[in-house]
């Protein structure tokens, strides 16, 4: 305590250099934790995207993911309704959803558009997307014996479409069983937009029956599992697949290639962004305890002469720099909580990213480790850097630093 007592009296000998290393120290810590903290933001709004879309787990026939339909549903999962039973029966899973992708030409009569389409739980898959499939118009209705089904369109599909809520279009698509044309009609109940252009201009909803009813099939493309817990995933998927080895097993990041793209992306950027400060935090320092060290060479010099150790005296400097970086993380610290305080409260919102017609909102998340990591590295770099100012004259000869003009 005492050493630690005359090193903070060290730091305090010129007030204002101390204080503009501690800024930039405190200005470094800040920005590595705002700018990693929306990265953070960024990947969990992304992952969670992505977990909302194909499901936490999705099961397919065992061919599914590796081979390219030559026929419609010539993959799809036939007797599924066991493996759902068995499913809803686990603890550990919330839903599971079967869903039938398909594709073809939606027509109003006057022109026709291809679509993208996919049979599922229509209420279920809006509870479960939540955000990610906002209902701009209508609303969502259960199919009715006797009367055409229900569907949801992509807003530009609509758009090119010229269509409603209460709007009567047509899906023609290749049938499962014969490759022949098969129709059917269907009543627009409601309009949606998922946020990516591309996709609402094709985009169609249906339920499971009359999807398979257009495809002339029985089977399901694959099954979509969400369980309780998210964060469970990677522990539930090897249980899982001891359990049902007849089916094809992914958890959702193997399918998500726009996360992994932008985390990718993200790394790089926000890496070579925290390697810059680090550096000028680093260059900080070293210029500061070099400034000081050539100031206190006499002093280092009487010191020897009283029979002070080298390594004593660079102790004593790294001392210095661990103060210097532990004040500035600490400011640092209370800088970035400050920005993640108020970032909520301003309503700033980031441009739509490549692909997107959305943007989202500018927030920063806060994570222990990034918090003990960064400060970490600020408070070793400090000390790594007073050890190598330091180390050079502690070494110096006694008579040459008593000499030191």
């Amino acid at each position: 305590m005492r050493q630690m007592r005359l090193a903070w009296k060290n730091v305090l000998r010129n007030r204002r250099r101390s204080l503009v290393t501690i800024l930039i120290a405190a200005i470094g810590c800040a920005a590595i934790l705002v700018a990693s903290g929306f990265a953070l933001y960024t990947y969990n709004m992304l992952s969670d995207s992505a977990a909302r879309e194909y499901g936490h787990l999705t099961l397919a026939q065992k061919n599914f993911f590796d081979h390219e339909e030559e026929t419609p549903m010539q993959f799809g999962m036939a007797d599924y309704g066991e493996v759902v039973a068995r499913l809803q029966g686990n603890g550990e899973v919330a839903h599971v959803l079967p869903r039938v992708s398909f594709s073809g030409l939606v027509s109003n009569g006057d022109k026709s558009v291809i679509f993208l389409g996919t049979g599922a739980n229509v209420a279920a898959e809006s509870d479960i997307r939540g955000p990610f499939l906002k209902l701009s118009q209508g609303a969502i209705k259960d199919s009715q014996p006797g009367a055409p089904p229900y569907v949801l369109l992509g807003t530009d599909l609509a758009r090119s479409l010229g269509a409603q809520p209460g709007t009567g279009l047509t899906l023609l698509a290749t049938t499962a069983s014969t490759g022949g044309i098969n129709a059917i009609d269907v009543e627009v109940s409601g309009i949606v937009s998922t946020g990516w252009a591309e996709l609402d201009k094709r985009l169609v909803y249906t339920d499971v029956e009359a999807a398979q009813r257009l495809l002339m099939t029985d089977k399901v493309s694959t099954l979509s599992v969400y369980l309780k817990d998210l964060a469970g995933v990677a522990g539930f998927l090897p249980r899982l697949a001891a359990t049902e080895p007849a089916v094809a097993l992914r958890a959702w990041w193997e399918q998500a290639f726009y996360y992994n793209s932008v985390k990718g992306l993200y790394n790089r950027i926000f890496g070579l962004l925290g390697i810059i400060i680090a550096a000028l935090v680093l260059f900080s320092v070293i210029n500061t305890l070099a400034m000081a060290v050539v100031e206190r060479t006499r002093e280092i010099g009487t010191l020897r002469a009283l029979g002070a150790h080298p390594e004593e005296i660079v102790a004593q400097f790294m001392r210095e720099g661990i103060l210097i970086g532990l004040v500035g993380v600490g400011l640092g610290n209370l800088l970035a909580w400050a920005i993640i305080l108020a970032l909520p409260h301003m309503g700033l919102e980031m441009p739509p990213p490549p692909g997107r017609s959305e943007g989202y909102p500018l927030l920063v998340s806060a994570s222990v480790p990034l918090y003990v990591i960064t400060d970490t590295l600020i408070v070793l770099l400090c000390a790594g850097a007073a050890w190598s100012v330091s180390r050079k004259a502690a070494r110096k000869p006694i008579v040459e630093a008593l000499g030191h003009v």
